[in-house]
């Protein structure tokens, strides 16, 4: 059902880009992503804006196996598994013929349903397409049936279908794989028939579904962009200002044309490029430029001058976020205890394993180019313009990437811009990779912001009279493209979400926020504001409880009552854990957490003892309610990766800068968890029948509060300023 897909993809983005002219703003990404749901009614091929049209999503070959497009980047969260997990369930095919691979770039047919463009975030792979990718396998099922019955000569209704195979009651039967081409010439129905739940075989069943990228990623033939390796290709390294919003002043790079393999050395706008036959001559011949800067317009602050600065404003009201009943005169009260914590967040590399890379060959008149792309759709649009090529001349083809945590889906657009440019620079003809090293990568900017919270709370007979969070942090979005999607009053909804609207009933309640401008890139973190917020908000409740004499989770559960499917995760964990009676080792204590975001709502507790060089987790117990939970053990997987990944930053990971340089480079000195470091974990998936939502980032935030809260228990100070650990090493 393929026959038609790049000439539908061509004419795609063709109307993509008519669309972008009309707005007269060239390829401005901003009005791109305003316009792109429009363009996609203009001109999608289904009836409805939602494409259902298997031949954009599905490759039936002649050999049965069933491949599906995904409009989602697969760098380890389980998209392709979980998009062929609903295109098999309602086409009854067998898993064991399921396939997946990217789409290529075209925001009318493969757009995120939340976003408008094509993109993955926000934990949204699953939650933006469970209906749509049902449909799609739905669809698809129909026009076998119906192909398979013209050439049968029977009706529709007397066919069937099981684990891929097309059977009639009169004994003939054939796969998918004989009909494709056949029902590929078939109207697309305009809404397919979709299974009740209870007829599910797949989606939600233990065991049922293997992923399909683990196989090619465990022999190594998964192919990533340091992979790829193109005959005449020259490999590039850039050098980069040492402080950000640096200038080249001037540079001598006589001794790095000299060394072996270098082809050629380019100023682009963002630092010094070496071109080269190889990575090694490339790195070596950088290290041999001689740059001066211009740091007349770069930060110079160190992160001890902002904490100085950030305090100093965490003092003084913010701009009001949101604000119910009366703090000031609920504090004023007879009786009343008041509580301040402040709670500091430093900036946090992503760290993924695999650092920023990607791959272009420009001809001239067209462009193709490969990498781990997370936001295709301004990739695509940004390497057109700097080329000066309409965007169907211009082919970007996403290929797997090892993690992202935020990295690849830059506000900037800042790798594909610099791919564009160095390709620019040297001129068409020359297949070319950019390489980012890890030094490049740890200290080329965007971190999870800086911020800090300044809590106070009132207790009084027992309850919580009062809360009040003042934020001080980095806007994400300002001045980005996605200004208009995430400011509200000119305040990023990043920067405090979580904050604004706590799970639990408290009348008297005010957040508000400082919204600083600092010369650091700042990104996307996994989690986004959740990581900081759900820190802040899980360990100052329990502050709170824990002076109004209240136990953690009880506390917790009677200030719920508003939040059902908060307090279900909180039971579940509490049931899983056995909070009430569990026995506990001499020295151990246990902590407790419950954090929603991204819709969706995740619990977490933690045994914990004190060692010489910090806390040791020994186990963590973690309920989450993801809605119809459509690959359990993925989801599984990716709580325990999520409490990995959180447990080693919030004891380990800081980005520190000193006079505006960044401090650490590579993995001796960020520190992440050990592998023997890493806790038992124990997930139960809350039955639900509410709409999927995602779990790529959820697992995340719960586990430093909960481990904060561990310590208090066993007597320590919870910790007020992240890591827990300072100063660690590997």
């Amino acid at each position: 059902m393929n026959v038609h897909i790049k000439d539908t993809v061509t004419r795609a983005s063709a109307l993509s880009r008519r669309s972008l002219l009309k707005a007269g703003a060239g390829l401005a990404i901003g009005v791109y992503i305003a316009r792109s749901g429009k363009a996609f009614a203009q001109g999608a091929p289904a009836a409805a804006q939602v494409n259902i049209v298997p031949n954009t999503f599905l490759i039936i070959k002649p050999d049965n196996t069933v491949t599906v497009l995904c409009k989602h980047i697969e760098f380890g969260q389980g998209p392709f598994t979980g998009m062929a997990t609903l295109v098999a369930e309602e086409l009854d095919a067998d898993w064991s013929q399921m396939r997946a691979d990217h789409a290529p770039s075209n925001p009318v047919l493969y757009k995120n349903l939340g976003f408008g463009v094509q993109g993955t975030g926000g934990s949204s792979a699953i939650s933006n397409s469970y209906e749509q990718m049902r449909k799609v396998g739905a669809a698809a099922r129909e026009m076998l049936v119906a192909a398979a019955a013209k050439e049968w000569n029977v009706p529709a209704a007397e066919i069937t279908v099981e684990n891929g195979v097309i059977k009639h009651p009169s004994g003939k039967e054939g796969r998918f794989g004989a009909f494709a081409e056949k029902a590929n010439q078939l109207p697309v129905p305009a809404n397919p028939k979709l299974k009740d739940p209870s007829q599910f075989k797949l989606i939600g069943k233990e065991g049922a579904v293997k992923r399909l990228d683990s196989a090619e990623k465990s022999n190594g033939t998964a192919v990533f962009t340091l992979d790829i390796n193109e005959p005449d290709m020259l490999t590039v390294v850039i050098a980069r200002p040492p402080r950000f919003g640096g200038m080249v002043a001037s540079f001598d790079a006589t001794a790095a044309k000299a060394v072996s393999g270098v082809v050629d050395v380019r100023q682009v706008p963002t630092g010094i490029a070496v071109y080269a036959k190889g990575f090694w001559p490339a790195k070596t011949a950088r290290d041999l430029l001689k740059i001066t800067w211009d740091d007349s317009k770069a930060e110079k602050r160190g992160t001890a001058q902002l904490l100085t600065e950030f305090r100093g404003l965490s003092k003084t009201p913010g701009k009001t976020v949101k604000t119910e009943g009366d703090f000031e005169a609920e504090a004023s009260k007879a009786g009343s205890r008041i509580i301040e914590s402040e709670y500091v967040f430093p900036y946090l590399a992503h760290a993924a394993m695999e650092p920023l890379n990607a791959f272009i060959h420009w001809q001239g008149d067209t462009a193709s180019s490969r990498f781990g792309s997370q936001f295709p759709t301004p990739d695509h649009a940004t390497i057109a313009k700097i080329l000066g090529l309409p965007m169907e001349k211009v082919q970007l083809k996403t290929i797997l990437a090892g993690g992202s945590f935020g990295r690849r889906a830059q506000q900037t657009v800042h790798v594909a811009a610099e791919l564009a440019e160095v390709a620019k620079a040297i001129g068409p003809g020359k297949p070319i990779k950019l390489v980012w090293t890890r030094e490049d990568d740890m200290r080329g900017g965007y971190y999870r912001p800086f911020s800090i919270h300044r809590m106070r709370g009132v207790v009084r007979d027992g309850k919580i009279q009062a809360w009040s969070d003042t934020i001080v942090g980095q806007s994400i979005m300002k001045g980005s493209p996605f200004e208009a999607m995430a400011m509200k009053d000119g305040l990023d909804s990043t920067a405090y979400e979580g904050s604004n609207e706590i799970p639990y009933d408290v009348a008297n309640f005010k957040c508000d926020l400082h919204q600083v401008d600092v010369g650091v890139p700042v990104l996307w973190w996994r989690s986004v504001g959740h990581t900081h917020t759900g820190y802040a908000v899980e360990a100052f409740v329990d502050e709170l409880l824990e002076a109004a004499g209240k136990d953690p989770v009880e506390g917790r559960l009677e200030l719920m009552s508003k939040k059902p499917r908060h307090a279900g995760v909180l039971r579940a964990v509490a049931e899983l854990a056995d909070w009430k009676n569990a026995k506990l080792e001499p020295g151990r204590a246990r902590g407790v957490a419950v954090v929603e975001s991204f819709k969706t709502f995740v619990a977490q507790i933690v045994e914990v003892s004190m060692g010489d060089e910090g806390p040791k987790v020994h186990k963590v117990w973690c309920a989450v309610d993801c809605g119809v939970a459509v690959n359990p053990d993925i989801i599984r997987a990716q709580m325990e990766g999520g409490i990995g990944f959180g447990l080693g930053h919030i004891l380990y990971a800081d980005v520190p800068m000193e006079d505006g340089r960044v401090v650490p480079g590579n993995f001796d000195t960020y520190r992440s968890l050990r592998i023997n470091e890493m806790p038992a974990v124990e997930v139960t998936i809350v039955k639900s029948s509410e709409s999927p939502t995602g779990v790529g980032e959820p697992g995340v935030p719960p586990i430093g509060p909960a481990v904060a809260n561990a310590m208090a228990k066993l007597g320590q100070v919870r910790p007020r300023q992240l890591p827990i650990v300072p100063g660690a090493s590997a």
